[in-house]
């Protein structure tokens, strides 16, 4: 392997020295410095023409110079051709290469030093100074390669290559993304060290009193001799000691030992998604007085159950799990992983009244448990799409029977600790589930989760766990003619999940009388957000069945944001959540989706790219389903009237209305009131079916004749001006903070023009760059990676990353015909 040897170097001197210290952190948490620091920046990279280099790289290869997380799969053209198909949204994969050197200090030759890989879609081989470190092939989940044999020390530089492979497609049923993709770090230790993922910490016992707290750490000497230390575990809340606890070891040379502590915490602040509180462990290895390693872990302290007749129960109190479905893209981003991007999603979510994520279908990156703990999300942890049966081609049951073992225990020991998992699932929609082998299967990841963490239930993704003609429901359950689904009846989870059947919730008692529900995934409800068809109270679904070519549908490819489509396997949005808030025994549901993303553009193939699954679009736009939840999931007083008002004179319109605290809403148009409506039985909205008019169109809700809240829309003119809108002004000036700045297109009155559709160019001065646009349109093939991009029903999104020095970065929008906007961001 021939490679030049000009690319930029970093140093990892400064970075080096600042990872040890010698005073101990027992007394104040925020003495602690991380021992691992970012590998990020300054790499170089290649992605291979398929013809010319086949799989190798030389001297005359072109390289350019980027930080990781990196996607290239999102910088490339839509293709009806791509062999990732429709389904892995018509971008393409390939195969790149990445490289970088870098220096290390000369005092660091007697410490360990290595690499860890959060996530590399797919098929990832490391080589460091032409030593070959190895390979793996699942994409989602992290792996660490000690590298200390093979560095150079000093003035000397090191080269580490990665060759990542995604050339093989389609090998996802959704957007899988390529490259180093999520955040890559090096970890630099003492040769007496907490090894990686090295600590599980439990709760075993907790009350309003007082909370146990069991610490198992594993211990790692790479000496040649064994050594005498004294490890002390110190809990913290933020800056404040809690209590610690102090044992002394004998561990031998080359060897690893699992020491067990326990603690006590009293009057705990225990964790709930209302007040996510967390704890941080400090664990210090010392010899001869000297601090050689410590090691940060966050926890948190609570209290839960899944009970067969009450559902889920959190610290005593009965708490009703509201989730959404999540893949891993960040829609205009890719896969490249952003922290902020993430914890712009979960605000979203958590706005509308989500309390759970569902990791769908993978293990998530890190840095999305971590806001989740901080957050207060319930999350259920899933490990697989397939077992040994391939459901693509080229997926992952082709790495099955070499990687699944592996796979599921690193996911075990990375995500343990985080206190917002309360559920691990082994797989979703298994073709396995339904015979003798899958049971096998199963039984064997149930043995190896329970192994490594018996603090959490088990379940998978079913469809269904009762075996039934979903139309014939009614009629087979008093003929008591059902089937269980064999791996729903083996005895192997500890909760039933169930994909969609949900017309079979009610009966779940009757059918699994000692294992606790969970709806793993439901609904399924498709919707283009601000397009809505004539007649809204009729359901469609579409396609007609899931393995039938869809025909028929909308011009445009369009789906009514009225919640009236569904897909045949699932439901409008307010049938299963009627059914689930009925009940018990229901603990909760987890809706596909939470937001869209790209890829599997159900009930269309091509052009589509994107789905339509989403309560909120690829751009982060909600649509109108959005506020049906936030009525029924928050305690926030919510009136929300939709369609838009700008239809042709005289046509009939229906006008639907989420509402919630009150008793009643009326609706006017240009003053004069078309009557009043109440929510009857369990009805979640209300509608009235008018000739249009243009003008405003304003709802009143009331609670005992008393205004509760005012809305109003009116008719909006030509299109005139661009509005601009920043999520927050201020941003970090690190490389990686981002401005989610929204555009709007409004009439000469300032009122958002619902049907415009204009070509957007932006412009960015400043020490920054635009890194995404997208208006959340599943039909537009424009890129993500642009400077300009056409708005879907008057809004589109631009998205401004910081550089390295503070200032300011003024966006201007500019369109054909309209006003321009430019907004200032500071970064600091």
């Amino acid at each position: 392997m021939h490679i030049r040897k000009n690319i930029k170097n970093i140093s990892l001197w400064a970075v080096a020295a600042g990872v040890f210290f010698l005073n101990s952190c027992t007394k104040k948490q925020d003495a602690f410095v991380n021992r691992k620091v970012s590998f990020n920046a300054d790499w170089s990279f290649h992605l291979n023409d398929s013809i010319i280099d086949k799989d190798t790289i030389g001297t005359s290869t072109k390289w350019r110079t980027l930080d990781v997380p990196h996607d290239w799969s999102i910088e490339g053209k839509f293709d009806e051709k791509s062999p990732a198909g429709y389904g892995g949204g018509s971008l393409t994969g390939g195969l790149g290469w990445y490289k970088k050197t870098f220096k290390v200090a000369a005092e660091d030759s007697t410490k360990i030093t290595s690499i860890t890989f959060d996530g590399v879609y797919r098929n990832s081989e490391v080589w460091i100074n032409g030593h070959y470190l190895g390979k793996r092939s699942n994409g989602y989940i992290g792996f660490q390669y000690e590298i200390t044999p093979y560095l150079n020390y000093g003035d000397k530089n090191n080269e580490i290559i990665v060759k990542v492979d995604n050339s093989k497609q389609p090998n996802s049923r959704w957007y899988s993304g390529s490259g180093i993709f999520r955040n890559v770090w090096i970890e630099t230790t003492d040769k007496l060290h907490v090894g990686q993922w090295g600590t599980y910490i439990t709760t075993p016992k907790v009350t309003a009193e007082k909370a146990s707290v069991s610490i198992e750490t594993t211990i790692k000497n790479q000496y040649k001799e064994s050594k005498k230390a004294t490890v002390t575990t110190t809990i913290f809340k933020e800056d404040k000691k809690v209590t610690s606890v102090t044992q002394d070891i004998t561990i031998n040379a080359n060897d690893n030992q699992i020491l067990n502590q326990s603690a006590e915490v009293e009057n705990p602040i225990l964790w709930s998604v209302e007040n996510p509180e967390l704890y941080t462990a400090v664990t210090e290895i010392l010899v001869d007085d000297k601090v050689v390693d410590q090691y940060k872990t966050s926890f948190g302290i609570r209290d839960f159950k899944f009970d067969l007749n009450k559902g889920f129960i959190l610290n005593g109190k009965q708490v009703k799990i509201k989730g959404v479905c999540m893949h891993h893209d960040l829609g205009p981003l890719g896969s490249a992983i952003n922290t902020r991007a993430i914890e712009r999603q979960l605000e979203i979510l958590k706005e509308m009244g989500v309390n759970g994520i569902r990791t769908s279908h993978n293990p998530p990156a890190p840095e999305l448990l971590d806001l989740c703990d901080k957050m207060g999300f319930i999350v259920m942890d899933e490990a697989f799409d397939m077992w040994k049966q391939n459901k693509t081609k080229y997926d992952y049951a082709n790495d099955w029977d070499k990687w699944h073992k592996k796979d599921l225990v690193d996911q075990l020991r990375r995500d343990r600790n985080h206190p917002s998992i309360f559920m691990w699932s082994i797989g979703n929609e298994i073709p396995e589930q339904w015979n003798e082998k899958g049971i096998e299967i199963a039984k064997e990841l149930a043995t190896i989760t329970r192994q490594y963490d018996k603090t959490r239930p088990l379940t998978a993704g079913m469809n269904p766990p009762v075996n039934m003609n979903i139309d014939a429901v009614t009629l087979q359950f008093e003929k008591k003619d059902v089937s269980i689904n064999p791996l729903a009846g083996s005895g192997v989870l500890d909760l039933i999940g169930y994909n969609y059947a949900h017309q079979t919730f009610e009966h779940h008692l009757k059918n699994f009388p000692k294992t606790p529900f969970i709806a793993t995934e439901t609904t399924s409800g498709l919707q283009t957000r601000g397009y809505y068809d004539a007649v809204s109270d009729t359901i469609k679904k579409w396609p007609i069945r899931w393995d039938l070519k869809f025909t028929e549908g909308n011009p445009g490819n369009t789906v009514s944001a009225y919640d009236q489509v569904q897909t045949p396997w699932g439901s409008t949005h307010e049938a299963t959540w009627k059914i689930i808030k009925k009940h018990d025994f229901l603990a909760g549901m987890y809706v596909w989706t939470g937001f869209d993303y790209i890829g599997e553009p159900t009930p269309y193939e091509w052009p589509s790219v994107s789905s339509y699954f989403g309560i909120v679009d690829l751009a982060g736009f909600p649509k109108d389903v959005y506020y049906m939840y936030q009525s029924e999931w928050t305690d926030k007083t919510v009136l929300h009237i939709f369609p838009h008002w700008n239809w042709k004179a005289g046509q009939t319109v229906d006008v639907w209305a989420y509402y919630n605290n009150a008793d009643e809403v009326e609706l006017f148009v240009n003053g004069k009131s078309v009557g009043k409506r109440s929510k009857k039985g369990d009805d979640l909205h209300v509608m009235w079916r008018i000739p249009f008019e243009a003008g405003t169109l304003k709802v009143i809700s009331r609670k005992d004749g008393k205004v509760v809240l005012e809305k109003e829309i009116k008719t909006a003119g030509n299109p005139s001006q661009l509005k601009l809108t920043a999520d927050r002004s201020t941003i970090k000036a690190d490389k990686k903070d981002l401005s989610f700045i929204t555009v709007d297109i409004l009439d000469a009155n300032g009122t958002i023009a619902p049907n415009a559709n204009n070509e957007i160019n932006f412009s960015l001065k400043g020490n920054g760059k635009i890194v995404g646009v997208c208006s959340g349109d599943p039909v537009s093939h424009e890129s993500y990676k642009g400077n300009k991009h056409t708005a879907l029903a008057g809004k589109c999104l631009v998205i401004v990353q910081s550089g390295d020095k503070s200032g300011r970065l003024e966006l201007t929008a500019k369109a054909n015909g309209l006003k321009q906007s430019t907004i200032v961001i500071t970064t600091e």
